[in-house]
């Protein structure tokens, strides 16, 4: 765009230029007032969250693990995104409220001081949430899903477009090595390790939520953070002919209609798909890898009380029947029913469950899942 405003416009030209500096100086000083607001009120939903939970009530062995609101159903009631609740019974406005619930003191964490120190770009942090529930919600019918993590992946994934958008600007050296930062981050906070043998996944991550969090972010950052190129000059000084140039770059222009469709188009479909009950597994098989770790949180919600104490027993029709059930006939192939075994030694281990319960767990409920769960299985047979 070319603004050339010459001799009796001076004056305008001057008054724009003052007036795009002042919205300019408005907008940073509003996204630096976001930051203790959102932290502030992140942390007093979670105290909320465990006055509801009655830790000390509800919980027997502090040492082994943090109090987790999820195991008692209260992050469902309080605005989790479940699947069912938001096609079948009308409840969309839990796209939104789940980016603000957190599981645990460690969770909270993370997740809020991410989110200080990416402060200059809190202010998109609905839309990459949005993004992050809505994927997740295509590919991840059975877990209950929470957290603002998918904000966090869609704030790295908008200063990774940032640069990219605005690469004339930056030192090359510079921005060759925040890139490589930014992917290092995405890889180890969103790597499947349950396709692989070495160690499970914990069954909290919800690496599709965080791929839809990083996609929206990263093209939102084309959309709106796109700089001007121009250069600083002095008004008083300046000669009455003298115009004033806001000028972008071709490639800046190319990459903010390209992101501003994909976006209007991947959010209009997604939500379409999300309302009318389409299942993302059937249209991308390989993606079953990148959740079913995640599916394994639908089954400690549901069976927590038999997994925690051992009784009462689980019969079929229960829901707890109903979610290992679930988890079973996703595992459709030898692949996915190594990943779904891997996924499930995974609770012994970052849950410390009763093992033995869980052991008991497909018997009562007359499923067969082609292996035994025990520390010792070998989920690579």
């Amino acid at each position: 765009m070319r603004i050339d405003y010459r001799e009796n416009k001076e004056g305008f030209k001057k008054s724009l230029e003052k007036q795009l500096r002042s919205w300019w100086k408005q907008w940073r000083s509003c996204c630096k007032q976001c930051i203790p607001i959102f932290s502030v009120a992140n942390i007093v939903v979670f105290i909320v969250t465990m006055y509801i939970n009655n830790c000390p009530e509800n919980y027997l062995e502090f040492k082994e693990t943090s109090c987790r609101a999820k195991f008692l159903g209260r992050l469902e009631k309080l605005g989790g995104f479940e699947w069912n609740k938001v096609v079948n019974m009308g409840e969309g406005w839990r796209l939104f409220t789940s980016n603000w619930l957190h599981g645990d003191v460690k969770h909270l964490l993370s997740n809020t001081s991410l989110l200080f120190f990416l402060e200059i770009l809190l202010d998109f942090r609905f839309g990459f949430g949005l993004g992050c529930s809505i994927l997740s919600a295509l590919f991840n019918r059975q877990s209950l899903s929470y957290g603002s993590s998918g904000a966090v992946f869609g704030l790295i994934g908008a200063i990774a477009s940032e640069i990219i958008t605005n690469w004339t600007t930056y030192n090359k050296v510079f921005a060759v090595y925040a890139l490589v930062n930014l992917l290092v981050i995405l890889t180890i906070g969103s790597l499947p390790d349950c396709a692989y043998g070495s160690h499970p996944q914990d069954p909290e991550i919800n690496n599709i939520g965080h791929i839809g969090g990083w996609l929206t972010g990263f093209l939102l950052g084309f959309v709106l953070l796109l700089r001007p190129q121009f250069r600083p000059v002095e008004l008083e000084n300046t000669p009455a002919n003298f115009g004033v140039k806001f000028k972008y770059k071709v490639y800046q222009y190319i990459l903010w209609l390209v992101a501003l469709v994909l976006l209007i188009v991947g959010f209009t479909v997604g939500l379409v798909m999300l309302f009318r009950g389409v299942n993302g597994i059937e249209l991308c098989h390989w993606c079953r890898c990148m959740i079913d770790c995640t599916t394994v949180t639908g089954l400690v919600s549901a069976c927590s009380t038999f997994i925690t104490y051992g009784s009462p027993d689980p019969i079929p029709g229960t829901p707890c029947c109903d979610a290992l059930e679930s988890l079973n006939n996703m595992a459709d192939s030898i692949d996915n029913r190594r990943s779904m075994c891997r996924c499930i030694m995974g609770l012994i281990t970052t849950y410390n469950p009763n093992a033995t319960a869980l052991a008991t767990l497909p018997g009562f409920c007359g499923i067969s899942l082609g292996f035994n769960i025990n520390p010792n299985t070998d989920c690579n047979k």
